[in-house]
């Protein structure tokens, strides 16, 4: 029986292509700046973001952390969302590695953080109150549902921040998810960013790795920020190799789970006792409720599991799944009949 996992584009496997792709890829030392993939990946990835410069990273978290701790010193302070994943998922790391202070305004079910929200949390110049350096966005927005972040939200954020003197950082794990449901370039969403971290690993299906970018001043900095939080790597280039294929033939292919999660809301609406929103699906995250009582969502994940349908508690109700590559139409109908069964 094949298992059908849901639970996150984390799962992915990596491609033949992706395989052989490592297999033959040329190495060097890194740490040194002598891995020839290591350089060719992070040269493919500024110039689709449209940045000067990017580095390679182990994890999105890794990438998350190097970035705001590039921009903020200990004692700063950096507006985010209170459902982002650097508040929620990062172990606490830019306050217990680099003394940032976190000041989080309430995320809408959009993903956005209101203007106004944001412009009250600017702390003024007073000796009681840390330094606002930083206002932290992601898109897509996990904890909203894959909600997507239009550039012209992205840049009126980024105006206010450069107003106010401080910079801003996008969180863009899945930002080619954004792009593809937008149907624009990813730079335009990028565009007015400082710093972007972007994962290869998701739904680009590469094994491991993340990429951020910047200015070269930036660039520069967040190398030895890596370095300080343990990330210097040698022959990285058989993870840079897999991020190569990644950025050259994984990308298009999201409109493909798009399609998919649309799919999946669609049927699960259908089902009783299960409460879905698909008008609110905009890319490849389906978050639903267990609702009347008769199955709780522990017994559904359960049930779904003995079917080889794996999908990820979030809360006493609540659910999540995730569709990525590997994930094909025909799977989504067969997960739909297991919903429907262990519903009864």
């Amino acid at each position: 029986m094949k298992t059908i996992d849901l639970r996150s584009d984390t799962v992915t496997l990596p491609t033949a292509a992706m395989r052989e792709a490592i297999s033959n890829a040329e190495l060097g030392d890194d740490v040194f700046g002598e891995d020839p993939t290591t350089i060719r990946l992070e040269k493919m990835a500024a110039e689709r973001m449209g940045k000067e410069a990017a580095m390679l990273v182990a994890s999105g978290t890794m990438g998350n952390l190097v970035c705001v701790l590039t921009h903020c010193g200990r004692g700063d302070e950096a507006i985010l969302g209170d459902q982002s994943h650097t508040f929620l998922y990062e172990a606490g790391g830019i306050a217990t590695l680099g003394g940032v202070h976190p000041h989080t305004v309430a995320n809408q079910p959009d993903g956005t953080l209101r203007i106004e929200d944001i412009e009250g949390a600017i702390r003024v110049d007073n000796v009681h109150f840390p330094r606002t350096r930083l206002i932290c966005l992601e898109n897509t927005h996990n904890r909203c549902g894959g909600a997507v972040l239009s550039p012209e939200y992205i840049e009126q954020v980024a105006a206010l921040a450069h107003d106010r003197g401080l910079v801003l950082h996008l969180d863009g794990a899945r930002v080619f998810n954004a792009a593809v449901a937008l149907g624009v370039d990813v730079k335009e969403l990028v565009w007015h960013a400082d710093s972007v971290s972007f994962c290869l690993s998701k739904g680009l299906s590469a094994p491991v790795g993340s990429v951020v970018c910047g200015s070269k001043e930036f660039a520069a900095e967040a190398r030895r920020i890596r370095k300080s939080v343990g990330g210097g790597m040698r022959q990285c280039g058989i993870i840079a190799a897999a991020g190569i294929e990644a950025l050259d033939n994984m990308t298009a292919r999201l409109a493909d789970d798009h399609a998919n999660a649309k799919r999946l809301a669609e049927g699960i609406a259908e089902i009783g006792g299960l409460a879905v929103e698909p008008q609110r699906v905009q890319t490849n995250i389906v978050f639903f409720d267990v609702v009347g009582g008769a199955v709780t969502a522990e017994q559904l994940v359960a049930r779904l599991g003995d079917s080889g349908v794996r999908i990820l508690q979030l809360g006493p109700a609540r659910v999540r799944a995730v569709t990525h590559y590997g994930i094909e139409a025909e799977d989504i109908e067969t997960a739909l009949d297991a919903l429907g069964k262990a519903m009864c």
